[in-house]
């Protein structure tokens, strides 16, 4: 139960100003070889579409207000939020599948779809797919190289590999995406 509150409280964070991604707890789930990664990934899924939903109407009611906060957040910059608005105008809905594959944060289309003229059920169903698939990949990628190349590791050394795998992740990330 635990999990499940955690892991749907972070994907909703994530879709909203909080900057780690659920990723970073899901695949600590996937450390343990007992945890049911679909519902937990389905969980955080749910989070973040309350949090994308919300987001959604921050931006169509209160534009400019939630375009800085969220411009605000670390590794958003400006430029970042223009790049995002480009793709949409370009691609419409389908940058929302695959802004995550080129490191651009969900909150960022959720705040601009309104006024690309992206309906929020549309929204909504293209993120089900973009959010969980995402989801899906790095938890089980994490728990198959558990299984496999990491089988025969205790426990403490799983959890340090996972913190320098995701630290390294991050100081990637804020590098090249920095505020």
């Amino acid at each position: 139960m635990k999990r499940s509150i955690l892991a749907g409280g972070w994907g909703f964070a994530e879709a909203t100003l909080f900057f780690i991604l659920p990723d970073v707890l899901l695949s600590y789930y996937a450390l343990d070889k007992k945890s049911q990664l679909i519902q937990l990934c389905s969980i955080t899924l749910i989070g973040a579409l309350l949090g994308g939903t919300l987001m959604y109407y921050w931006g169509q009611y209160h534009f400019a207000t939630a375009y800085e906060w969220v411009e605000s957040v670390p590794a958003i910059s400006d430029e970042l939020m223009v790049t995002v608005k480009d793709k949409m105008q370009s691609s419409g809905i389908w940058s929302i599948m695959t802004g995550p594959l080129q490191g651009l944060p969900y909150k960022t289309f959720a705040i601009q779809a309104y006024a690309a003229g992206i309906s929020i059920e549309a929204f909504l169903l293209i993120s089900i797919p973009a959010r969980l698939l995402r989801f899906l990949a790095i938890t089980y990628v994490a728990r198959l190289i558990v299984r496999g190349l990491l089988n025969n590791l205790q426990s403490k050394q799983l959890v340090t590999i996972w913190a320098v795998v995701w630290v390294l992740v991050y100081g990637l990330y804020f590098y090249h995406f920095p505020s």
